[in-house]
């Protein structure tokens, strides 16, 4: 256990925010995508 404890404290803090990052990055990707979805349908709108 005794081990553990520094592998914890070395891995776990970076992993930690890495996945916080991940996770905020996460919701702006999903505009991006929607956005690059949705570009089709405004420029046929622009055409017209």
């Amino acid at each position: 256990m005794e081990q553990f404890l520094p592998f914890i404290s070395e891995i776990g803090f970076p992993a930690l925010v890495t996945f916080y990052l991940l996770y905020r990055i996460e919701a702006k990707l999903e505009a991006v995508i929607q956005s690059v979805q949705d570009l089709p349908k405004q420029m046929i709108n622009m055409k017209n």
